[in-house]
């Protein structure tokens, strides 16, 4: 079974995927907001998808960021609408940045660079492997 992380945007969300493994994170794609539920629910139509890992968007001093009373709401509802698939939310900050810096090291152009919705899908791989790497981590 997959996990599915979700960059959740005000305009675009991210979403990224594991292989049937959940070895590797590879983004999905990036889809307008206002569709995601809809995008979510026929993924897991089709696809079997064990977790779904959200972005948990957080200022600095660890508190909560503005873009969370968004992502809230949407989280009951997937809670709701998919009762045997959880839903859990991991710490996302910093993941523009290293979004950015991957781009930049992996010597997409700077055209590409500016594709803000590749930027979501990007951050949305890396949230996933975080939370790969948190889980396989001892604590």
């Amino acid at each position: 079974m997959r996990l599915l992380a979700i960059d959740y945007g005000q305009k675009r969300t991210g979403l990224a995927i594991t292989d049937t493994l959940q070895l590797i994170a590879n983004g999905l794609t990036t889809v307008a907001t206002k569709d995601l539920e809809a995008f979510v629910l026929d993924y897991v139509s089709r696809e079997p998808v064990e977790r779904i890992i959200v972005g948990q968007p957080r200022q600095m001093n660890g508190e909560d960021s503005e873009n969370m009373r968004r992502i809230t709401p949407f989280v009951n509802r997937l809670r709701k609408l998919l009762p045997a698939i959880p839903v859990e939310l991991f710490d996302e900050r910093f993941t523009s940045v290293l979004a950015h810096r991957a781009m930049l090291e992996s010597g997409i152009s700077r055209k590409a660079r500016q594709n803000k919705a590749l930027v979501d899908e990007i951050s949305a791989t890396i949230i996933l492997q975080g939370w790969m790497e948190a889980r396989h981590t001892p604590k």
